[in-house]
């Protein structure tokens, strides 16, 4: 049952091991080399594949939706820089377009689900149609929706694309976990008017083993919210269990 996370950035991967360490998030591998240095063989042997980990929240969201950490998944949340409205908005041309290296892995050793995250203006520069016709080419099907993190109670919007693609074809899914219809809060929580800087302190209460520094604050800012994932995760599964129902 051991885990994959592939982080090219250093601070972000000691705080992976960090967390691993803790419990927080699946055991496993932290691998810092750029994903277009990994191989096909260098993945066999794991059950789940994380990457562009970052701080760890796809493995964290997989685990607030009940998704057991011995059912196979890969997770991945892409570069945003070549597609975000901060950024120059180059694109395809920006040699941050780490998509089809992801793809190609994933061509080559089949992963039964995958699920992402982009940010929502990628959607107009046509990644989403790209991602689609080359998942749906290998035989997954896909569903996607743009998601916010105000939907997790967070002061802001964060409008997200999320998505998955599915060869597993509708059979039943295990338990997943709800708390009053809602992902349970297992993190602390971080008042609306509590200042960034100091909202950092108390979310890295964990000793992450990172001082305190720019490095430190744009992993946290780069991470995706685990909260929302967890309920895209949660849908998902709903899904093709209502699906096995009717078949």
């Amino acid at each position: 049952m051991s885990a994959y996370y592939n982080e090219f950035d250093p601070h972000a991967a000691q705080w992976l091991r960090n967390l691993i360490s803790a419990g927080v998030i699946a055991p496993g591998d932290v691998d810092e080399r750029s994903i277009e240095d990994v191989r096909p063989d260098d993945l066999r042997g794991y059950t789940q594949c994380h990457f562009f980990a970052g701080i760890g929240g796809w493995a964290y969201a997989l685990d607030l939706a009940g998704w057991p950490r011995d059912r196979p998944v890969w997770t991945g949340s892409c570069p945003c820089q070549p597609f975000s409205a901060a950024g120059k908005g180059a694109g395809f041309a920006d040699e941050r377009d780490l998509w089809p290296a992801w793809q190609h892995l994933i061509a080559q050793c089949r992963p039964p689900v995958v699920f992402g995250e982009q940010v929502a203006p990628a959607i107009g520069h046509g990644w989403l149609d790209r991602a689609f016709s080359d998942l749906e080419g290998l035989g997954y099907a896909c569903g996607a929706a743009v998601l916010q993190a105000s939907g997790a109670d967070a002061p802001h919007k964060r409008d997200r694309l999320w998505f998955v693609a599915d060869s597993e074809r509708g059979e039943r899914s295990g338990p997943y976990g709800r708390t009053n219809g809602r992902v349970g809060r297992q993190q602390q929580s971080v008042p609306r008017d509590t200042p960034w800087p100091d909202a950092l302190a108390i979310l890295r209460a964990l000793d992450d083993g990172l001082p305190r520094n720019v490095a430190g604050t744009d992993a946290a800012r780069n991470a995706i919210v685990p909260q929302i994932a967890a309920e895209f995760v949660m849908a998902y599964t709903e899904s093709r269990q209502a699906l096995a129902v009717a078949a």
